[in-house]
């Protein structure tokens, strides 16, 4: 039995490749719960992708293994290696790669047909609705802009019934507006299905909206593995480091204040007041705090513009990456906050590990 937001998990995917190329090799080792959304994460040139193409089965690793919820798709020391058709998976990639001869229900139909209908993890009709392709069944691919054509080789993958989907970086090739607009797409399609997704990407903002898992890769190994949240707020780690470093908070809506148009949303550590008024009480929303958008003051400043603000403690500080400024690690009632500030601030106000202080958020996005 798998609970993904908790990242505790008793069927697990776990892996291990060797692979050398000229100046570049991956030796990665990790173990993911076989559910949920685990983001792999890193910058370019780290081996994300050739990892992803060791568990297809398309890179055929000099030392390897690999076994999903027990199975066994390679073990070089049993000389067992699955080709790539029978690993039963479906694979994502940058660009969506459409039959560009079939329309989109024939595209879809593709894989939807060849599997049993014991082994479908969902109905055709739930998946169309899904990803909203119905009003594309009729379309050829050369008619679809590049987010229409994503979503599409998205349903075509899941409704092949996969036991494992790989995504390589499929919102790499689209603009911004395109990003946003098919992000929500994928936010519900993983919360309702049992397909374990393995999500390479080297944006922030998308390992923090779909993730359950983080595994952060540098220089074909890995640095670290573990639940997301705990993992985005750890100061050894270089995603600390980047400039959009934040947390993700799990929130619940409590409240809505008519008057001026804001929702409540509490967590742990306090509450935050958003102005999304198409959020319903009771409704969970995962929140994204980034560092810079945190302050820290000594009291409760009821003369500020700042609406979002509540107690914590300091429990560790770093060095960021611009020497003028430090990242602060907050414990706000049991939930991790970032903060990044001046080191200069820090000595005035004589904050330090162990500091009472109250956090001050300027700014928070919703991952809904």
């Amino acid at each position: 039995m798998c609970t993904t937001r908790s990242g505790e998990c008793s069927e697990m995917i776990r892996a291990n490749f060797e692979l050398v190329f000229p100046g570049f090799v991956l030796q990665a080792a990790l173990e993911v719960p076989a559910s949920g959304v685990t983001a792999i994460f890193g910058p370019s040139g780290c081996g994300k992708s050739t990892l992803l193409r060791c568990f297809a089965g398309l890179e055929r690793a000099a030392s390897g293994h690999l076994q999903i919820n027990g199975d066994t798709w390679q073990d070089d020391s049993r000389d067992i290696f699955l080709p790539t058709h029978r690993r039963l998976l479906g694979f994502v990639f940058q660009e969506p790669s459409l039959f560009s001869h079939l329309n989109v229900r024939r595209n879809l139909e593709f894989g939807y047909n060849r599997t049993p209908s014991g082994q479908r993890k969902i109905t055709w009709e739930r998946i169309v609705e899904l990803l909203d392709v119905g009003p594309l069944l009729h379309r050829m691919p050369d008619r679809l802009s590049g987010g229409e054509k994503q979503r599409v080789a998205i349903a075509r993958a899941v409704l092949a019934a996969p036991k494992l989907l790989l995504m390589d970086e499929p919102l790499a090739a689209l603009d911004a507006e395109r990003k946003r607009e098919i992000l929500p797409f994928l936010h519900q399609l993983q919360k309702e299905l049992s397909i374990p997704v393995l999500y390479v990407s080297h944006q922030v903002e998308e390992v923090t909206q779909l993730a359950d898992h983080l595994v952060l890769l540098r220089a074909g190994r890995v640095v670290a593995s573990g639940p997301l949240a705990p993992m985005l707020a750890r100061l050894d780690l270089p995603i600390a480091q980047d400039e959009d470093a934040g947390v993700a908070i799990e929130t619940r809506v409590t409240a809505r204040d008519e008057r001026h148009h804001l929702v409540r949303l509490d967590f742990a550590g306090g509450e935050v007041y958003v102005a999304r008024e198409s959020l319903i009480l009771g409704q969970a929303v995962r929140l994204r705090i980034q560092a810079r958008d945190v302050s820290l003051a000594l009291s409760e400043h009821h003369d500020s513009s700042i609406l979002n603000r509540f107690p914590a403690t300091v429990v560790e500080v770093a060095p960021a990456s611009n020497p003028a400024n430090a990242i602060v690690r907050l414990d706000a009632g049991g939930t991790a906050l970032l903060a990044r500030v001046t080191q200069r601030s820090l000595e005035q106000l004589q904050i330090g590990v162990g500091s009472k202080v109250w956090a001050q958020v300027k700014a928070v996005a919703l991952m809904q």
